[in-house]
């Protein structure tokens, strides 16, 4: 592994709750993280406490085999070799481009710092801009050059904090890409911390969602969206809905079992592990995400649609059921129904994943881990 941290917890002074709480991750060398979460969930205590800005009152870091922090060890922020990229770009305004690519570079030979701020501005496409100031340069160019005079020193890791959200929605989603594809072929390791999941999506390999100081799940874009191992992870990213749903019959396969869940929309019907909880006649919530409810004419099944949001190639449906439950449904905008109309629907579930009901929960004595053992499993059906 090269970055490591282990149990994590972050306090500040007069406050009820730690900022972070015993969080563990991981990045491989020349990997891509990213954490989201709400405002106040811990995401920039823990990126300042790799950076080494803020000291962690337990756990250890460790970058590249070298502990930075923990075991009375406190390793200074600036003897870390760790770049930044700062939402506000942090450019020096009375410095031109290359001197602010330069700037990390004091002290090296004029010629071959002269090679490095050429190689840079090559790198994030800004060849010409050199003797530039930031202020004649649009958003994208200076988060552009921001990233240049972070990766000018060649840091061990990268840390970006909230890089796009200063710029217009269009700019950032292309320049999310380009700064992937930047780090990606200068084998940069790094961690980001952004509120957007579509964009902790469009670069990282991996991403972690915080809640209260913790690490709810640490894994990849598709394992969250499809594969979220809590209740809040799961509402948190993407469109969906939890649909109430009761077990049926299970029969087992050997380390899994097939089960099936009725529910308004129908029955579902996955493998589970064996020790997962199956038992017949459990109350669960089943997530449904909007794409996975398909607009289908010919279906028997239909749903009303309570409320519609345009979005250019595509609907985002509210759909009640006939029992009044609600789903989500993504359907090309050229299906233009009307709110009240009654339209045709079928499920199109690849991943059933399941929660204890919550109304269940609550009738049922307080279970810590009720909330964060899901049922995941690969539709059969």
């Amino acid at each position: 592994m090269f970055l490591e941290v282990e149990h994590v917890s972050i306090r500040y002074p007069r406050t009820a709750h730690p900022a972070v709480e015993a969080v563990s991750l991981r990045l491989q060398p020349g990997e891509l993280g990213a954490l989201i979460g709400p405002s106040g969930s811990g995401k920039t205590s823990l990126l300042r406490a790799v950076a080494g800005l803020e000291p962690a009152q337990s756990g250890r870091i460790r970058l590249d085999g070298q502990l930075l922090e923990g075991d009375g060890v406190r390793v200074p922020a600036e003897a870390r070799r760790i770049g930044m990229v700062f939402q506000d770009f942090a450019l020096f305004p009375h410095l031109d481009v290359a001197a602010n690519i330069g700037f990390g570079l004091r002290g090296m030979a004029r010629a071959q710092r002269d090679e490095i701020v050429a190689q840079m501005l090559a790198l994030v496409g800004l060849p010409e801009a050199g003797r530039k100031f930031p202020h004649q340069l649009s958003g994208g160019q200076q988060q552009r050059i921001a990233l240049a005079r972070a990766l000018a020193p060649q840091p061990r890791l990268l840390l970006l904090d909230e890089p796009f959200s200063s710029l217009d929605v269009e700019l950032r989603e292309r320049l999310a890409h380009d700064v992937r594809d930047i780090l990606k072929r200068t084998g940069t390791t790094a961690l980001m911390v952004t509120h957007d999941q579509m964009e902790a999506f469009a670069v990282a390999d991996v991403v972690g969602v915080m809640r209260q100081g913790r690490l709810e799940q640490w894994d990849t874009p598709y394992a969250l969206y499809h594969r979220p191992a809590t209740r809040f992870a799961a509402d948190f990213i993407g469109h969906g809905v939890l649909l109430r749903g009761e077990v049926q019959p299970a029969a087992s396969t050997g380390p899994q079992t097939d089960i099936e869940v009725r529910t308004a929309a129908g029955l579902l019907r996955g493998l589970v592990p064996e020790d997962a909880v199956n038992a017949e006649g459990t109350q669960v919530d089943v997530l449904l995400r909007a794409d996975d409810v398909m607009h289908d004419d010919a279906s028997p099944l239909q749903a009303r649609v309570v409320r519609k949001s345009f979005r250019g190639a595509e609907f985002l449906y509210t759909l009640a059921l006939e029992n009044g439950q609600q789903l989500l449904s993504l359907v090309p905008s050229h299906h233009d129904h009307a709110v009240g109309e009654w339209i045709g629907i079928r499920l199109e579930v690849t991943h059933l994943v399941t929660f204890p009901s919550m109304e269940s929960s609550l009738a049922a004595a307080p279970s810590a881990t009720a909330e964060t053992t899901p049922v995941a499993a690969d539709s059969t059906a």
